[in-house]
């Protein structure tokens, strides 16, 4: 076996201007670059990131989705694991890398900075091993993300303050840009020029703030061999939907006549079907194959990319992932579970002092928008859990995050009465004992009519989706549906608008290990726990 290697990466963290939708703003990036710069290892490496900040505020990275086995003071999430890394000071992650293969990705985990603050990580398969499915001939990152016209951590300061809706964006992006059907945005629109018959890896990263977002490739076919770091049994399929904090390998074999053809996103908006104060920008960006032909000045656009708020389509993708079990990457599905949890993510309202918000929904000045798990809002300490947690400081957090949630009612049903709405404030972590089995039911709810998908990340593990579906889990009947053969092993996966999720993992990484929601907006209301 070859032995591991190690890598050394700095990061200067500072503000440069960017221009974008015929406008221009200063924001924080990594080495002047956006999306920020690649880390490139081999399977078992291990990195060290020297993180240098210049820039004007506080902020942490997270590496999303390396396990960090016995490592959380390296993970990054602020509040939970280390204090933000203050102007004018470093700080140094140690990233270990261990069964991970394939693509990750990197960025900030402070407020709402990592819309400017990503970048992909790229797992290549350790030294003397290949691929499971034919050698690309090429790869190619592509980083989905948001892009604001605004100062975006003051526009969300000021949401927050207010109590309403937070900000939506004002395009997606790719690689960086908006795309030909955006304002002052064709000539920077991203192109990706391609050998016919070549076939090319597709890195595919949701950087996306607050939404999921379908994907596709005008008249191409699109092979998905890979997830989260994991390898899948390829699904052969014309779009892709990737929600926020997950990633993708895709093959791409262009074998398609010579011309131009657009790879588009279209926001998979998951909420009420009336709803439609999404951004419903189609974001562009262009597949241009070498050779002498007439270049047309309109690409060919992807007519299978599903609609805004097709969940069919959504809940058809999903359906077909699958682990790909081999030799060198095992399946071992936890059977004797040994913990259960039922945990409820919910949108809700609170009380503000002196009717002094602008209100949840309808100029209500006197409650604002708050979310929950298990109907308990997560507060950020002043110290980090982990700290408290290792030098036994009282005061900081409690161990007494529920299993279950405080009353069970009709969580998927409509017009649900009001005492439904209000979570406590808490922070409060889950105690696991080493090398339990552990599973976990996130059930969707319909609180404040507000229904939609939320992506649940978990750090310092990869989970297994045994089973997922709609309406209200059914503890007699849906547990035989579950799949403990070849579920998909994940770190970010999305309970459907009005639904559940099941998950099993073995609490084998000592630490403290952030839970949360991967759409910004609810983290920031509290849709977060630790354990």
């Amino acid at each position: 076996m070859a032995s591991a290697d190690t890598h050394y990466y700095d990061f200067i963290l500072k503000e440069a201007n960017f221009t974008r939708l015929c406008s221009s703003k200063s924001m924080m990036v990594v080495n002047n670059s956006f999306p920020g710069p690649v880390i490139r290892v081999y399977k078992g490496d291990t990195v060290f990131v020297n993180v240098q900040n210049e820039g004007n505020y506080g902020l942490t990275i997270h590496w999303h989705g390396v396990k960090q086995l016995r490592n959380p003071w390296s993970d990054g999430p602020e509040y939970i694991t280390q204090c933000a890394i203050q102007p004018g000071t470093n700080f140094t992650y140690e990233i270990i890398f261990s069964t991970e293969e394939g693509t990750l990705w990197w960025h900030a985990h402070s407020d709402w900075t990592r819309s400017s603050v990503h970048g992909a990580i790229i797992i290549y398969p350790r030294l003397g091993t290949t691929y499971p499915f034919p050698q690309p001939d090429e790869e190619e990152v592509i980083i989905l993300g948001s892009w604001y016209k605004g100062d975006v951590n003051y526009l969300v300061a000021e949401g927050l303050q207010e109590g309403g809706a937070l900000l939506v964006s004002d395009a997606h992006l790719i690689n960086g840009q908006p795309g030909d059907f955006c304002n002052c945005s064709k000539e920077g629109t991203y192109r990706r020029v391609v050998d016919y018959g070549k076939t090319y890896l597709l890195r595919i990263v949701n950087a996306v703030m607050n939404v999921g977002m379908f994907f596709a490739i005008a008249q191409h076919n699109l092979t998905v061999v890979g997830m989260d770091g994991n390898y899948l049994k390829p699904i052969m399929t014309s779009y892709i939907v990737i929600s926020p904090g997950q990633t993708m390998d895709v093959l791409l074999t262009a074998n398609q006549p010579l011309g131009l053809y657009y790879m588009a996103t279209r926001e998979y908006d998951s909420t009420d079907q009336d709803y439609t104060e999404y951004d419903s920008t189609n974001t562009t960006a262009i597949l241009e194959y070498k050779g002498n032909y007439t270049r047309s000045s309109h690409p060919v656009f992807p007519s299978v990319l599903p609609s805004f708020q097709d969940e069919d389509k959504a809940d058809e993708f999903w359906h077909r992932l699958r682990s790909l079990p081999s030799h060198d990457h095992s399946v071992e599905v936890p059977k004797e579970i040994t913990t259960r949890m039922f945990i409820t993510v919910s949108m809700g309202r609170v009380s503000c002092r002196n009717d002094s918000c602008n209100g949840a929904s309808l100029g209500d000045t006197s409650q604002k928008l708050k979310s929950s798990l298990n109907n308990i809002s997560f507060v950020n300490s002043n110290t980090d859990v982990l700290s408290a947690y290792y030098w036994n400081l009282s005061g900081v957090y409690t161990d007494d995050f529920p299993d279950q949630p405080p009353t069970y009612f009709n969580f998927t049903g409509d017009d649900l009465p009001m005492n439904t709405t209000t979570p406590d404030y808490g922070t409060k972590a889950k105690v696991l004992r080493y090398n339990e089995s552990v599973e976990v039911i996130f059930q969707g709810t319909n609180v404040l009519d507000t229904p939609e998908t939320h992506p649940m990340h978990m750090h310092g593990y990869h989970f297994y989706v045994v089973g997922f579906g709609y309406g209200n889990f059914n503890p007699n009947v849906d547990p035989k549906g579950y799949n403990l053969v070849d579920p998909p092993q994940l770190n970010t996966f999305a309970v459907p608008r009005k639904g559940w999720v099941t998950i099993r993992f073995i609490a084998n990484n000592p630490g403290v290990w952030y839970w949360h929601c991967h759409f910004d907006r609810h983290m920031s209301w509290g849709m977060n726990t630790c354990s």
